[in-house]
Parts: structure tokens; C-alpha cells; sequence
């Protein structure tokens, strides 16, 4: 599977695109230097169902992004 397939499918999902859950992890403090992957990870199966992959998947883009 592509990198932009699990972010289709993950809003497929959710309804929800990258920015929104940038918009909604800065919220939640979660793009603080420092914050671990698993701290992204866990809040992204919780909160919205993802898999391991698909909540990675979010996290490189935050990482790509330079926002932790």
C-alpha cells in the first residue's frame, strides 16, 4: 500500500485530512518538541479507530512536517 493510500483510506474513514488532525493534535498539546510517537499513536486508535499503520502514517506527516 502507498503512503497516500493509507492517508485516502484514513479519511475515507474518519472524514477527517491531515491538517484536520494537526489542527486537532495541536489542541491537544501533542505537537510539543519532545512528544513521543506513541503518545501520537495511541491518542489516533483511541480517539478515531486507526490501525498501528494508519496512526504511523499521521505521525510522519507531523514528523515530516517538522511539527514535533
Amino acid at each position: 500500500m502507498s503512503f497516500q493510500a493509507y492517508i485516502d483510506t484514513i479519511e475515507k474513514k474518519t472524514g477527517k485530512k491531515p491538517a484536520d488532525f494537526k489542527q486537532l493534535a495541536a489542541e491537544k498539546g501533542l505537537l510539543r518538541p519532545g512528544t513521543k510517537a506513541g503518545d501520537i499513536v495511541a491518542w489516533l486508535k483511541a480517539d478515531f479507530a486507526l490501525g498501528h499503520g494508519h496512526a504511523m502514517a499521521i505521525y510522519k506527516v507531523f514528523k515530516d512536517d517538522n511539527l514535533i
